[in-house]
């Protein structure tokens, strides 16, 4: 199967799965902003969920409520970084924020109804006993909170009103918590599940986390905003430092062709089963959106 092939294959059984997790509440317009805001996307995450449980012998029936809380968790971080507080954008996945075409206050909402979503789903029995459901709920929670994702948007939103631009190693420390935390969670996901080493493919997530970043940077440089579906150069035009900026566009991607073979090298024990994790970061650096 080609690796585009199973990314969508995985994109469909996320939507499969949240879908059923969000059919039966109330039609009320916080529901239908929860839904509208989990619909679309590459489910990356998700998707390394999947793809790590895979490593194990984990079929997706197994791991896909974890696949799912993840893609809850990053859902909820786009609906309020989007917001006029944050980063004030209009346009997310080519549509409207959710603000937009609803309001601040339902937008909100809910970003903390997903939330939520995110750990009632990671408490799916067929995810494994108390105990690994517990590991994979403090994980989560540890990545999408003041050590990790909401340490690396608080770092990102004081680095707007600083005077001066943030440093390489300053960079890469905010998005190691901003979109990297979210990502090492994901790939480490299966080997929790699997109750087995996740050294490796923390190592591998690490470097593809740091790769995928800078993939934006470059995007938002050079990409095209009706297939990013975002609105571009805001950075740029905020005048905040990006690893763009700093290496330029030719020392940018240099630096992420490096971090992808360092990723890939991190998953030399896993052998041929590897090879959708190996296809998944040469995406992350050649994508277009």
């Amino acid at each position: 199967m080609s690796f585009a092939l199973a990314l969508s294959g995985a994109a469909g059984l996320i939507q499969q799965r949240l879908d059923i997790a969000l059919t039966d509440r109330a039609d009320e317009p916080v529901i239908q902003a929860m839904r509208y805001a989990v619909a679309g996307g590459k489910r990356l995450r998700g998707f390394l969920v999947l793809e790590s449980a895979a490593l194990f012998g984990i079929a997706p029936d197994r791991a896909i409520s974890a696949a799912a809380a993840v893609e809850c968790l990053h859902a909820y971080s786009l609906v309020h970084d989007d917001m006029p507080c944050m980063d004030d954008d209009d346009l997310r996945r080519g549509q409207p924020t959710v603000h937009v075409k609803w309001d601040d206050a339902t937008a909100v909402l809910a970003g903390d109804a997903l939330q939520t979503l995110a750990f009632e789903l990671l408490c799916d029995p067929a995810l494994g006993t108390g105990d690994t459901r517990i590991a994979l709920v403090q994980g989560l929670a540890f990545a999408s909170g003041a050590d990790g994702m909401v340490l690396g948007q608080a770092l990102d939103i004081a680095a707007e009103t600083a005077n001066a631009p943030l440093s390489l190693d300053q960079i890469t420390r905010l998005q190691a918590g901003k979109t990297g935390a979210l990502i090492r969670w994901s790939a480490e996901a299966g080997a929790v599940i699997a109750g087995a080493d996740t050294a490796p493919l923390r190592g591998y997530a690490t470097a593809l986390g740091l790769a995928f970043q800078i993939a934006d940077d470059i995007l938002d440089e050079t990409g095209d905003e009706a297939q990013t579906g975002k609105r571009l150069h805001k950075d740029a035009q905020a005048g905040k430092a990006t690893f763009v900026s700093l290496l330029g566009l030719d020392g940018a991607r240099t630096k992420a062709r490096d971090l992808v073979a360092e990723a890939t090298g991190h998953l030399a024990p896993y052998g041929d089963k590897a090879q959708t994790l190996i296809d998944a970061a040469r995406f992350v650096i050649a994508r277009d959106s």
